[in-house]
C-alpha cells in the first residue's frame, strides 16, 4: 500500500514537471524516508569497498610478473566484470535514495539492463572457466603449463565475454520489442527483464521462453562443467593419502565453491520463474546479494590468505 500511495506521488510529479519521454518509476526497497538514508550509507559504503578492492586486484596481477598465471589472469577479469556489474547498478540506486521523483528514462533503463546481462552471464562463464582451470591444476598438475597456455587463457575469456553479450543482446531485445503503458511502475530497484515482463501491456509469453532458453544455455553449460571439474577434484583429493596434502587442495577450491553456490543459486532462483505475476521482497533481497554484495566480497575471498598477493603487497 505504502508503494502504491508512493507511486501515485511520484507519476503526479513527473506529470507536472511535463516529462513527455518515456521512463520507469522504480519504487526500490523500502519506502521510509529514514531507512532510504541508512540503506544510501551502506551501499555506499559497499561500492566503495567494491571498486577499491577489484581496482586493487586488477593492479596487483597487472604490475607484479609472479602473479602472471592463468588463476589470476582469470581472477582479474572476474574482478573487472564485478567492478563493471557494481558500477551498473549502485550509482543510479544511491541517486535514488535521495530524490522524490525514483525515475529512469527508457534508454537508461534499456542501457541498464543491456550491461547488467552483459555481466551476469560473463560472470557465470568466468566461474566455470575458473573451476576448470582448477580442474587442471589438480587433476593434471604436470600437463598443466602444456594445457592452459596463454592462447587457451585469452580464447577462454574471450569466449565468456562474447556469450554474455550474445545473451545479454537476445534477452534484452526481446525484452524491449514489448509494449510498454501505463504507469510503468518497477517494483525493484534497477531495470532487469523478468521485473519489466511484469509491466508489459501485451502477450509476454515468446519473451519469457526465449530468457528462459537464453538462461538455460548460459547457466547449464557453465554449470555442467562446474560439477564435472570439482567432482573430479574430490576424486582426486579422495586418493591423497596426506592430509596436508588434501588441505592444499581444498584451500584452492573452497572459497571459489562457495562463490559458485551463492551466485547460481540466487540466479536460477531468480530467472527460472518468469511466469510469477508478483516481485516478492525475498527476491529484491536475493537480487542485493548477488548484484552488490558479491561483487565486493570476491576481493576478499580469493585474497586475502593468499601467500602470492600478501607478497604482491609487500612491494
Amino acid at each position: 500500500m505504502a508503494h502504491q500511495n508512493r507511486a501515485s506521488d511520484l507519476i503526479q510529479r513527473v506529470h507536472l514537471h511535463g516529462q513527455r519521454k518515456p521512463y520507469f518509476i522504480l519504487l526500490g526497497l523500502f519506502s521510509d524516508h529514514q531507512t532510504q538514508i541508512l540503506l544510501f550509507m551502506v551501499f555506499l559504503i559497499i561500492y566503495v569497498l567494491t571498486v577499491f578492492g577489484n581496482l586493487l586486484i586488477i593492479l596487483l596481477i597487472h604490475v607484479d610478473s609472479r602473479l602472471q598465471t592463468p588463476m589470476y589472469f582469470f581472477l582479474k577479469n572476474l574482478s573487472l566484470n564485478d567492478l563493471c556489474f557494481s558500477t551498473t547498478i549502485v550509482p543510479k540506486m544511491l541517486v535514488q535514495f535521495l530524490v522524490v521523483e525514483k525515475t529512469i528514462s527508457f534508454a537508461g533503463c534499456s542501457m541498464q539492463m543491456f550491461f547488467f546481462l552483459i555481466m551476469g552471464c560473463t560472470e557465470s562463464s568466468l566461474l566455470a572457466v575458473m573451476s576448470y582451470d582448477r580442474y587442471i591444476a589438480v587433476c593434471k598438475p604436470l600437463h598443466y603449463s602444456a594445457i592452459m597456455t596463454h592462447r587457451v587463457c585469452v580464447l577462454l575469456v574471450v569466449g565468456s565475454w562474447a556469450s554474455g553479450i550474445f545473451v545479454s543482446v537476445v534477452d534484452t531485445t526481446f525484452t524491449l520489442c514489448l509494449s510498454y503503458q501505463g504507469p510503468n511502475l518497477i517494483n525493484h530497484y534497477f531495470c532487469e527483464p523478468p521485473a519489466l515482463l511484469k509491466l508489459a501491456s501485451e502477450e509476454t509469453y515468446t519473451a519469457e521462453m526465449v530468457i528462459f532458453a537464453m538462461g538455460v544455455v548460459i547457466l547449464l553449460g557453465p554449470v555442467s562443467l562446474i560439477l564435472f571439474s570439482y567432482w573430479n577434484i574430490i576424486l582426486t583429493v579422495v586418493r591423497i593419502q596426506s592430509g596436508e596434502g588434501r588441505l592444499k587442495v581444498f584451500s584452492t577450491c573452497n572459497f571459489h565453491f562457495i562463490v559458485v553456490i551463492f551466485f547460481y543459486g540466487s540466479i536460477i532462483f531468480t530467472y527460472m520463474h518468469l511466469t510469477s505475476k508478483k516481485m516478492s521482497e525475498g527476491d529484491k533481497v536475493i537480487s542485493v546479494f548477488c548484484s552488490i554484495v558479491k561483487p565486493m566480497l570476491n576481493p576478499f575471498i580469493y585474497n586475502p590468505k593468499n601467500k602470492d598477493t600478501k607478497v604482491a603487497l609487500s612491494i
